[in-house]
């Protein structure tokens, strides 16, 4: 699906749902939907972005997943059926997730502490350490296993997938992909071979 940068601009403030079927053990928590997102009604639905390549990379999922033009049902149906979730720490949609203030970001933070006790996954993945320092007021924090769970549950912080964040590859972003999902109890498939 071909859009221009003023039909993207229509969806400017969307929101998407949550992917949080029955049995999540690995949420996902992206900084905010893109306007492709909200526009093709997939999170992660940006072209260059790299999530679910990852998500393969890390034999987290078995086949390769393109959300470019929406998820397709089979897709949405296996990432369930592996107790994938997915949803972000600010519901509405902008263009970067630079242009999101801190005050958007440190009220996502408290709805999210809310939907993560709702939702009650395993393990909770934030994309993102720059996010995650100015949502919960922690500069300091370096990616990886965090001291404090959110909403009783371990977090973690992994690198974004966003084609911006151009110093992680497909392989160290499904290397740490795959340390969460193996945190959260998910049996991973043997990552595809280059």
């Amino acid at each position: 699906m071909k859009l221009s940068r003023a039909q993207l601009a229509a969806f400017h403030g969307g929101t998407l749902p949550d992917l949080a079927g029955p049995g999540v053990r690995l949420l996902f928590v992206g900084i905010n939907p893109g306007l492709r997102a909200v526009a093709v009604k997939a999170p992660f639905g940006g072209g260059s972005n790299r999530f679910y390549p990852a998500l393969f990379r890390a034999g987290i999922v078995d086949h390769r997943i393109d959300a470019s033009d929406g998820l397709l049902p089979d897709d949405r149906t296996h990432l369930e059926a592996r107790g994938i979730g997915i949803t972000s720490l600010v519901a509405t949609a902008s263009a970067r997730a630079d242009e999101l203030s801190h005050e958007a970001l440190v009220a996502g933070a408290v709805d999210l502490e809310r939907r993560v006790r709702m939702i009650a996954p395993t393990v909770v993945a934030m994309l993102g350490v720059t996010a995650y320092r100015a949502a919960f007021g922690r500069p300091r924090a370096t990616p990886g296993l965090q001291p404090e769970p959110l909403g009783g549950v371990p977090l973690w912080v992994v690198p974004n997938p966003s084609g911006l964040n151009a110093h992680e590859t497909a392989e160290s972003l499904g290397a740490a992909y795959r340390e969460v999902a193996v945190a959260a109890g998910i049996p991973v498939y043997d990552p595809p071979r280059a």
